[in-house]
């Protein structure tokens, strides 16, 4: 992997996720200023050196910053990418690092941001202990040091980026790991095969929804389900999901229904299982797995026509 330098702001202060320092609060003041600000958060974790190790997924991380900022202006400033490759401690994917910067993506967030949050990595499920799963079961996202420092669950990622959004303000979660369908534990999950939203509440009753602002996620794959990687994007490897999206957003010409893009990821799995590994599309001709068997996951804060409302980040 290349050096990472080139990807971060010079002023890696702008960046400060701690409330209680200087450089927080001048860099707040800066972005704030600007009504409908765009921020997002990428972290890309290859698990280096370790048996749990990813090829693509820091690729997926450089070629969404491309994304944002090619195709729906997000500044490179307004961009905090976290990765092994960072020269910066601060910038390396742990759980502390994380969680800091889960809380600097939504701070002071106010009417007319759109806020992103990008992860590929890995994504494991574990018992859930206080009944707030239907399935029994917290989705969570593995730091590079989660088997020291521990995964980053479900109910904390919602407490940290979900809660606080204000009314006007919108979140986008893209999350290319394995078990990421609830991951964010939004209270509605799209169900494509019938066309219609179906509850995700939990059964605890607890309230999992915003303060008036909209969150939706795109996830790979449902919660009982593995995400693929895929060397299809010339000899680079990369997330099926992460793929995927973007080649459809390109096609599409950049106007297209959150209905129609599910649909037509899940279309594009569909073709390269049934035409095989030796002769099939172009866009995932090299498929490292014959068989993908993630189906893409839509959820939200708040239901809302799929079909008629367009996707932009």
């Amino acid at each position: 992997m290349g050096n990472s330098s080139s990807q971060q702001p010079t002023d890696l202060s702008h960046f400060s996720t701690s409330t209680s320092s200087s450089s927080t609060s001048t860099s707040t003041s800066t972005i704030s200023s600007q009504r409908g600000r765009k921020k997002a958060l990428l972290c890309g974790i290859t698990y280096h050196n370790t048996k749990y190790k990813l090829k693509g997924t820091v690729n997926d991380a450089k070629n969404i910053r491309k994304f944002l900022i090619n195709y729906f202006n997000f500044l490179p400033e307004n961009i905090l990418m976290l990765t092994e490759e960072a020269e910066e401690p601060d910038l390396i994917p742990t759980k502390c690092n994380i969680e800091r910067c889960l809380s600097w993506l939504v701070h002071d967030c106010q009417d007319g941001d759109s806020l992103v949050f990008f992860y590929s990595g890995h994504g494991l499920r574990q018992p859930d202990f206080d009944s707030d799963e239907l399935d029994g079961f917290d989705e969570t996202i593995c730091p590079v040091d989660f088997e020291k420092e521990g995964m980053i669950v479900d109910n904390y990622i919602n407490a940290t980026i979900v809660r606080p959004l204000k009314e006007g303000v919108i979140l986008h979660a893209i999350i290319d790991a394995c078990h990421s369908g609830t991951v964010l534990d939004l209270e509605y999950i799209y169900t494509r095969e019938f066309e219609r939203w179906d509850s995700n509440k939990p059964p605890s009753g607890v309230y999992k929804g915003t303060s008036g602002g909209l969150a939706i996620c795109i996830s790979a794959c449902e919660d009982d389900q593995m995400a693929s990687d895929t060397n299809a994007f010339e000899s680079k490897m990369n997330g099926a999901l992460t793929y995927l999206l973007i080649e459809v957003v390109r096609n599409s010409e950049f106007i297209i229904t959150y209905g129609k893009l599910i649909n037509e990821i899940f279309r594009r799995i569909e073709e390269v299982n049934q035409q095989g590994c030796c002769n099939t599309v172009k866009i995932l001709r090299k498929l490292c797995m014959c068989n993908i068997t993630q189906k893409p996951l839509l959820s939200s804060s708040e239901v809302f026509d799929v079909f008629a409302k367009t996707f932009t980040l």
